[in-house]
């Protein structure tokens, strides 16, 4: 393809544009942006490609495009800036203000114990009423009558789907407000960050179509492939419950756009993860004296320190969790610093902060490539080129 690159690129991060122009021509990519914020400003704001599988829509500076897992950083925020205020309680158990939820010998779960996957909610094991996936309330209250698929804080597992309604709800009883609107009225209006759970019909004329997923190099096998095939395993259940998660082309329907899935169907571009994430990464607070902030630093340490490590019961490899985001792993690597932090999403979305080098990083492509231990193919070349730059 005739590969046109847009946007900004400081001439100290050219080999970032370099690199980003190659995995266009070294992988099946179709469209992209990627997005790099040092101290809080932003560096490199790049876009290419095209929003449709046809390639009749261009890939504009304002396209957003489902980023599926990368979601949760943006809810986790929102759980810490609630905590900040004194709204929200980490250490408290859920059931204190969320008084179903202690059914079925919950009532010692703490909301912490959400953030960091160990609380054993993993996955429903009920099959639920058709359209429960687009119903918060619904879930909701099948995951208040659901018993522990292991003793709570005993072990972690990645809650994939359920972490969304689990953590959203807890925001809910604590501002009042769902956490789509949470998350724009209190961290992305006022911080100018063009990221949704739950996105309007307004914004249907920028949003990038993804088509159905590619498998990387490898595939997904192993131990975690296995499971997956198998529709009572745990690892399914946490994948495909409910059950209109299966659809094809899910991500693309208007009714998977307008609900609130919290985990998995957040709207962003690059630039907005990369400000998101250079903004925790700079000491809480966007560049210059009056910069927006977005927590304290002390939070920010408290959001960033390892809480749940080791073999994940649902992803079957190791994995690392803070409160609420990803932390780097032989399964999912990026960032290079002992501190990094953030959220990769199904399929190659990525936006991460790293404190000791103050860098925030956003990649957003539409072509999801299915990847196993490793990560998505795209990430290393774009990652080695910044932090050369550094």
């Amino acid at each position: 393809m005739n590969l046109v690159i847009h946007g900004s690129c400081d001439p100290a991060f050219a080999p970032v544009r370099a690199a980003f122009a190659s995995n266009f021509e070294r992988f099946p990519e179709l469209g992209a942006a990627v997005s790099v914020a040092v101290r809080g400003r932003v560096v490199v704001d790049l876009w290419a490609g095209f929003r449709d599988a046809a390639r009749t829509a261009p890939w504009g500076g304002d396209t957003i495009v489902n980023v599926f897992s990368a979601t949760k950083g943006a809810v986790a925020l929102c759980a810490h800036a609630l905590a900040e205020r004194g709204a929200l309680d980490l250490d408290a158990p859920v059931a204190a203000s969320w008084s179903e939820f202690g059914a079925a010998d919950k009532g010692a779960i703490r909301v912490r114990q959400l953030l960091d996957h160990s609380a054993g909610l993993p996955a429903i094991r009920a099959e639920l009423p058709p359209g429960a996936l687009y119903d918060f309330g619904a879930v909701t209250s099948a995951l208040a009558a659901e018993a522990p698929f292991w003793a709570p804080g005993a072990r972690h597992g990645y809650h994939a789907v359920t972490f969304g309604f689990l953590v959203g709800e807890v925001i809910r009883r604590a501002s009042g407000r769902r956490v789509g609107a949470f998350l724009r009225e209190a961290i992305a209006g006022p911080l100018g960050l063009d990221v949704h759970v739950g996105v309007g019909a307004e914004h249907d004329g920028r949003i990038a179509e993804v088509p159905p997923t590619i498998a990387g190099p490898g595939g997904v096998g192993g131990a975690f492939g296995a499971a997956l095939r198998d529709p009572m395993s745990l690892t399914s259940l946490a994948f495909t419950r409910p059950r209109e998660l299966v659809t094809p082309g899910l991500v693309n329907t208007e009714r998977c756009r307008r609900a609130e899935i919290p985990a998995v169907n957040g709207h962003a571009n690059a630039r907005a993860l990369a400000r998101l994430y250079g903004a925790l990464a700079n000491g809480g607070a966007l560049a210059g004296p009056a910069g927006a902030r977005v927590l304290s630093p002390e939070a920010v340490e408290a959001a960033l320190a390892e809480r749940s490590r080791g073999l994940d019961a649902v992803l079957l490899a190791e994995s690392r969790f803070s409160l609420g985001f990803m932390l780097p792993s032989a399964l999912r690597p990026f960032g290079r610093g002992a501190r990094t932090f953030g959220h990769p999403g199904a399929g190659g979305a990525l936006g991460f902060a790293d404190p000791d080098a103050a860098l925030g990083f956003g990649y957003t492509p539409n072509q999801t490539i299915a990847s196993g231990e490793g990560g998505d193919p795209r990430w290393p070349a774009l990652l080695d080129a910044v932090y050369a730059c550094l």
